[in-house]
């Protein structure tokens, strides 16, 4: 395993919304995906969602509030909860999620991962 440049990995996708994966641990996929806009409405029943600003900022609603991160910030949306990630300038994030878990929180809806 040699070190993993992020920029480098960001510069081989532009598709938005679309987790790719970088690595893995411990039955975990760490991945690296671009928000542009607003994603859906959605939860996870099993597993909570790690998101981490690279660049640009972040918007994650909840019902009961709503969570602005910046570059640098992160944050984890426990499992069950109902949330949607937006920005309104574009960002770059980094996610951790346990091998197979749909982004959409829907198997059907879900984008498909692919290693970078």
């Amino acid at each position: 395993m040699t070190a993993i440049n992020l920029k480098e990995k960001l510069s081989k996708f532009t598709d938005c919304w679309s987790p790719k994966i970088i690595s893995n641990y411990n039955g975990n996929e760490v991945m690296l995906a671009k928000f542009d806009g607003e994603f859906t409405w959605h939860s996870h029943p099993d597993t909570d969602d790690f998101f981490l600003v690279i660049e640009g900022d972040v918007t994650i609603e909840m019902p009961d509030k709503t969570v602005t991160l910046g570059p640098g910030e992160m944050y984890v949306v426990p499992k069950g909860v109902e949330h949607k990630p937006s920005t309104k300038n574009g960002a770059s994030v980094l996610l951790i999620e346990p091998k197979g878990t749909p982004n959409s929180g829907d198997h059907k809806t879900a984008a498909v991962k692919v290693n970078i």
